[in-house]
Parts: C-alpha cells; sequence; structure tokens
C-alpha cells in the first residue's frame, strides 16, 4: 500500500513538474508583452488539427494584432512569429533578407533526394542553387519555351472541344492540371506527357501521388514542423516511389540528349550544362561546382510540382471569377480578340504582353487567391525590430501571412469582390509593396514567376478566346477551400459549365 502510494505521489509530481514545463514555455510572449493567441496544450496553435487550415489559424492570429508589429504562435513550445506590420514585412523579405535568408524546411538529400531542391534548402548551398538557376528564367529564355506553350495550348483546345460534344459541365481543375503538366513536362523533362489525351499517363499519376492527403503524411507534417526530431528518425517528406520515378526520368532525359546531341533550349539543357561544365560566381569571378544528378532531378522535381499545381490553380480561379462576373470576361475576351487581330490571328511572345487587362485578371486572381497561403522564414541571429525594443531570437520562425494581407480592407477595400482594375499601374504603384506577396518578394521571391504568368496567359488567352464560361448547379458558391495540402484549393473540385464560341 505504501509503495503504490508512492507511486501516484510520483506521478503527480512529474505531472506537476511537466505543467510547469509547458506553462513557463506557453508564457513567453505573454512575457515579453507581445499579443498572442492562447496556445492548446500540449502542440500549441500549429497542432495536427491545423496543419490543413492555416488559412482560419492566421485568420486569429492576423486579427489579434495590436501596437507590436507582430504577433505571437506557437508550434509545439517553439515561440512562432507571425506578421502583421507591412514595413516589418518589408524588413524580413528585403531589407534585412541576410538575417532571415533561410525557410527552415525540413530536407533529407540522403534518403529523399528530391527533398533537396531550392525551395527547401538554406544557405550556402540554396545561394549557390539560385545563382545557377537564375539564368533559366530570364525573359530571353522564356521566349525560347513560348512555343513549347503554345502548342501544349493547342492541342488543350483541341481536348477540350472533343470533351464538350459529350458534356458542357466539367472539373476544370482536373483538366487544367492536365494541361499544366504537359506544359511543365515538355519545358523540364523535354518530353509529351500526353495528359490531356489520357488523364491517368504516368507524369498526372505521381503530380497527384506529390501532394495526395494520407493520415501516414499528416503526422510526418507535424513533426516537419520539428526539424530536428524528423531529422533524428531520418523520415522522407516524398515516398521512395516518387524518388526513383523522377531519378529515372532524368537519368534517361540526360542519356539521350548526350547520345545524340540534342538541344532544346529549355530547363534541362541549362541543369545538363550545370552538370557538366558548373557556372560562374560574378561576385567572387570563381567557378561554382558542378551538379550532381541527384541534384539535377531536385530541381527538375520542384519545378515540375510547383509549376504544374500553382499554375493550373490560378487558371481555375480566375475562370471561377469570370463566369461569376460575366462582364469582366466579356470586357477580357475583347481585349483578347483585338489583340490576336493586331497580331495578324496569332498567340505570339509579343501578343501576350499586349494583354493588359489579362495580366489585371490574373494579379487580381493571384490577390484572392495565393497559392502559398503564407511566407515563412527563420531568424539566422538575434534580431532587434525596428522602432521597438522587441528581440528575435535567433532560430526563431516568422510567418507572414500573405493571404490575410491580401484580404485586409485596409489595402484592399471590399477585399472578398473581385475587381482586376485594383492592379491598374498609378493604384498598385500607390500601395504598399508587401500589400501583394503571391509570389513572395526580396531575394528569395519565386524564381519561376515569368514562367508561371506566361503559363497562365497562355493558357487563359487560348480559352476565353475559345470558350464562354458560366456557372452551374455544382459550382462551390460560395467558395469552400480544402483543408488538405499547402497548395490553396477547392473543396471538391470546380465544376462550370462551358460553352464553345
Amino acid at each position: 500500500m505504501e509503495f503504490a502510494s508512492s507511486g501516484i505521489w510520483l506521478i503527480v509530481a512529474l505531472l506537476a513538474i511537466v505543467y510547469y514545463y509547458f506553462h513557463r514555455k506557453f508564457s513567453y510572449w505573454k512575457d515579453r508583452g507581445v499579443p498572442y493567441i492562447e496556445p492548446n496544450f500540449p502542440l500549441g496553435n500549429l497542432n495536427w488539427k491545423h496543419t490543413g487550415n492555416l488559412r482560419k489559424l492566421f485568420d486569429k492570429l492576423y486579427n489579434a494584432g495590436g501596437e507590436t508589429p507582430f504577433v505571437g504562435g506557437y508550434i509545439s513550445i517553439k515561440p512562432v512569429v507571425v506578421a502583421t506590420d507591412l514595413d516589418f514585412v518589408k524588413d524580413v523579405l528585403v531589407k534585412d533578407f541576410s538575417n532571415f535568408h533561410g525557410r527552415g524546411m525540413y530536407v533529407n538529400e540522403k534518403d529523399d533526394p528530391v527533398s533537396g531542391h531550392l525551395f527547401s534548402l538554406d544557405g550556402p548551398k540554396w545561394k549557390s542553387l539560385r545563382m545557377k538557376l537564375s539564368p533559366t528564367f530570364t525573359s530571353g529564355k522564356m521566349k525560347y519555351m513560348f512555343p513549347t506553350i503554345v502548342d501544349v495550348s493547342e492541342q488543350f483546345n483541341q481536348t477540350l472541344g472533343e470533351t464538350l460534344h459529350k458534356v458542357k459541365e466539367i472539373d476544370v481543375k482536373e483538366i487544367l492540371a492536365c494541361f499544366t503538366t504537359d506544359v511543365i513536362g515538355s519545358c523540364a523533362f523535354g518530353l509529351e506527357c500526353n495528359s490531356l489525351k489520357d488523364p491517368d499517363t504516368v507524369f498526372r499519376k505521381y503530380g497527384r501521388m506529390i501532394f495526395e492527403r494520407s493520415k501516414t503524411r499528416s503526422i510526418k507534417r507535424v513533426i516537419f514542423l520539428l526539424p530536428k526530431l524528423a531529422a533524428i528518425l531520418r523520415l522522407s517528406v516524398f515516398s521512395k516511389e516518387i524518388n526513383n520515378f523522377f531519378m529515372g526520368i532524368v537519368r534517361q532525359t540526360i542519356t539521350h540528349r548526350e547520345k545524340n546531341n540534342v538541344r532544346r533550349n529549355d530547363f534541362m539543357d541549362l541543369l545538363i550544362n550545370l552538370k557538366n561544365s558548373g557556372s560562374l560566381d560574378e561576385e567572387k569571378k570563381t567557378k561554382l561546382e558542378e551538379l550532381t544528378l541527384e541534384e539535377m532531378t531536385a530541381q527538375a522535381f520542384v519545378f515540375f510540382a510547383a509549376g504544374f499545381e500553382t499554375s493550373s490553380t490560378t487558371m481555375m480561379f480566375a475562370l471561377y471569377e469570370l463566369a461569376l462576373s460575366l462582364d469582366i470576361q466579356e470586357r477580357l475576351r475583347t481585349e483578347i480578340n483585338t489583340v490576336y487581330t493586331k497580331h495578324e490571328g496569332r498567340l505570339t511572345y509579343e501578343a501576350i504582353k499586349d494583354m493588359v487587362y489579362l495580366d489585371q485578371v490574373i494579379n487580381e486572381t493571384l490577390r484572392k487567391y495565393p497559392p502559398v497561403p503564407a511566407l515563412q522564414r527563420i531568424a539566422q541571429a538575434d534580431y532587434k525590430v525596428t522602432n521597438t525594443k522587441l528581440v528575435i531570437e535567433k532560430g526563431t520562425t516568422v510567418m507572414i501571412p500573405a493571404y490575410q494581407i491580401q484580404h485586409d480592407h485596409r489595402y484592399y477595400p471590399n477585399p472578398e469582390k473581385f475587381d482586376p482594375d485594383r492592379f491598374l499601374p498609378e493604384l498598385w504603384k500607390a500601395r504598399h509593396p508587401m500589400t501583394f506577396l503571391s509570389f513572395g518578394d526580396g531575394p528569395r521571391n519565386c524564381i519561376g514567376l515569368r514562367f508561371g504568368r506566361m503559363q497562365s496567359r497562355v493558357g487563359l488567352a487560348m480559352l476565353l478566346k475559345n470558350y464562354r464560361f458560366e456557372v452551374s448547379k455544382k459550382t462551390p458558391i460560395p467558395m469552400k477551400f480544402s483543408k488538405s495540402g499547402g497548395i490553396l484549393s477547392p473543396l471538391d473540385g470546380m465544376h462550370l459549365k462551358i460553352t464553345k464560341i
């Protein structure tokens, strides 16, 4: 009896110690006078229930702001900064980028080579890769890739026309993903994916696998929020099957091109050049290291994954808003037809640049539906916040809620209204530069933003010239977002009524 009593008191004592430990950890922001949302014991704010619903979580955090330029949250017991002030956002992304250049993403290059891509890497390796890959996305390179995108868009037009002979209402989310998969497959790998003709083709299959949700991946997502624990467990971000597929494709493509002296002026050509000769660091005038097969695969992988999903989602939300606002749709169609006529009925690189209102529609779509709802940075050293006594300690995660900023009525009156005229040059210039973060900002902004914009412009120009889009009984009104995945997307697809013009 005495032994049992001692055991009970031991358990009580241990529980008291644990409670005190968490209480002290969860007092971090309170002790510093920073507004915060009360964390949930023991997983903080960003627990497994929230991993697929960050938008609503950030709504609460963003609206809890006070006089400080950020509010406090918690990943487990780890304090997290959630930015609410645009000048502070600019300091993090641009002015003091040297102290916030890392994202703090989990990477396991040994067991999971494709995870070692530009988006996730930090430090010198990120800087070296960014420098090597930047030449791929210049306006000159975009011109080289443009005809390929137009060719795929013409196949898209033919496939969609054949589909509409059978049905008038389709899920545009899936067919747009097939279009962008074929574009990226061609530009990144030089391969005809044929997703438009066969939605179950191998590239489309692996594209779905990258973003699919499962219980196992949900558990991993939580652990990835704690990179040191994930490293101890040697977790892989992506499955062995995905790694083997992309490694095989890249290896075969390299072998074929080098053996047959094939040049296509695409992303793979640049990677092959970097594999064989490295590149020059213009700042230090020193030669950068050559890329390994694993490094090449990781970069081709992220170009494929990010390129097909974000662009298809942007076009999907644009068509949704245009179906809801037929007057805007007609105005845009008039511009597209006018520009086609000006350029002798051909869709050229110069013609796309002339479609100014199309660009405004895409910008407004990205404002209202940013593909990545929040940006993440890690403090590399203790950082004193401008005009305050606050210090962000080394290793602290800084989250920038792009969705909330781009829906803030202070910057965009009536933010739920779809209004492309918000992006008239004079209005855009008058706003704070950090009010539009759909491509990030600063030295670590989206490296593929030119390509993504071009792909979306070509796809939308072709679609709106040839088809009229309207809502149907299955169209999600109001919009309901999926709680899974890191890319903002609708809960149950995007069904629209389509009529050939």
